[in-house]
């Protein structure tokens, strides 16, 4: 498996191979440095207090018993994820729900971004150790999937962009009341996570995560017992924060990829909830 998945992507120099396995410290340099784009889309849904969450967006109408979770990116709720957010409910007819997982603080300021001094550097860097810190959104992910499933909900999905996507991946080791989890442009990708992963995993990079340790996930969970549920694509013309807060909607083939990657989310969820 592992020679079949680097074949696919033999142009990518050594540059774009660096790993880290840092759960706080986000050291992808694209991550760091892409600013996110404006959108004029209009979210479908609205904001309620769901659980220990006061602020959550939630859109869509449950036809179904399942529910899915979204994670956003450093930038919180912004108009691209929204409206993925929208297809997915659309799609699946079932709600997804987008907590403020920052409360009460505030996402990552966009004006703000990317920092061009080594005092704002500082400041992303503190923010990603403070009211982004992995480890506690871990602990209101789980607690908020709990939630769902004592209101009744039979299985949750989740799924993460860049700071995200390493919440939705940790969050998903053993004894996780999560049934699948998908990550989007990961930020602090790291193998080592997917080690631990007991449920399905949907993985979807660009050409700016490390492509290494893309593979080794890859790899270990085509060995997990639920090998046939599990799907991955690398996204190779497009770049970290092409489907969330960064996603340029006016450019076509941005626009393509981020059509392709929802319908991808949406028949992986189909698949395993």
């Amino acid at each position: 498996m592992l020679g079949r998945v680097r074949s696919l992507v033999p142009h990518l120099s050594k540059s774009k191979m660096s790993t880290s396995s840092h759960v706080v410290h986000n050291t992808n340099a694209a991550c760091c440095s892409i600013p996110p784009v404006q959108s004029e889309y209009t979210p479908k849904g609205s904001y309620k207090s769901v659980g220990d969450f006061k602020k959550v967006y939630v859109t869509g109408s449950s036809e179904t018993q399942n529910a899915i979770v979204c994670v956003y990116d450093i930038f919180g709720y912004f108009p691209q994820t929204q409206q993925g957010a929208d297809i997915i409910a659309s799609t699946l007819k079932t709600v997804v729900y987008m907590p403020d997982f920052f409360e009460p603080n505030a996402p990552f300021p966009s004006e703000n971004f990317p920092p061009t001094t080594d005092e704002g550097k500082k400041k992303l860097q503190e923010f990603f150790g403070g009211t982004a810190n992995p480890s506690a959104a871990v602990k209101k992910l789980t607690a908020f999937t709990q939630t769902l499933k004592s209101d009744g909900a039979k299985k949750v999905g989740a799924y993460g962009f860049c700071w995200g996507g390493k919440v939705s991946l940790l969050a998903a080791g053993e004894s996780t009341p999560l049934d699948a989890v998908s990550i989007v442009h990961p930020a602090m990708l790291s193998s080592d996570d997917a080690q631990k992963l007991t449920v399905p995993l949907a993985i979807y990079v660009s050409k700016d995560e490390p492509i290494d340790e893309y593979i080794k996930i890859v790899d270990i969970i085509a060995k997990k017992p639920f090998a046939t549920k599990n799907d991955n694509k690398y996204y190779a013309n497009m770049f970290h924060g092409w489907a969330a807060a960064r996603a340029d909607l006016s450019v076509q083939d941005n626009k393509e990829e981020f059509e392709n990657l929802y319908a991808r989310l949406a028949e992986f969820f189909i698949k395993t909830l």
